[in-house]
């Protein structure tokens, strides 16, 4: 075999290789984007439901854990917000929920850790 047939020989496995990474990269990148993308649905769906529930247009009795655990860690924010004093206790429901539902917020920054 001579070093031509060999060296086109061992560049043709390294290509193949390659190819096959950058293949497998790319497909790990588009379910990447396709979990991100489930997960902004679930929570936006989330936030829909427990709104719902709120306002008793459906009924908590299937979602009540969740309804329990989502109104527990809005109380945990609103003491955390009163130990702090920042002098916003009038807002404070409404950055509660904003912290706690970052997707569905009007705060344009508020998607920032997201990206």
């Amino acid at each position: 075999m001579s070093i031509i047939s060999s060296v086109t020989s061992i560049t043709g496995r390294v290509a193949g290789d390659v190819k096959g990474s950058v293949r497998r990269a790319r497909l790990e990148g588009e379910r990447r984007v396709l979990e991100r993308r489930h997960r902004t649905a679930l929570e936006a769906l989330g936030a829909r439901a427990y709104a719902l529930v709120d306002g008793g247009t459906l009924s908590a009795d299937a979602l009540a854990p969740e309804v329990a655990e989502v109104r527990s860690r809005l109380m945990e924010i609103d003491a955390s917000l009163a130990a702090t004093g920042d002098g916003n206790e009038g807002e404070g429901q409404e950055r509660s929920a904003d912290i706690a539902f970052p997707m569905v917020s009007d705060d344009p920054g508020a998607h920032a850790e997201e990206v």
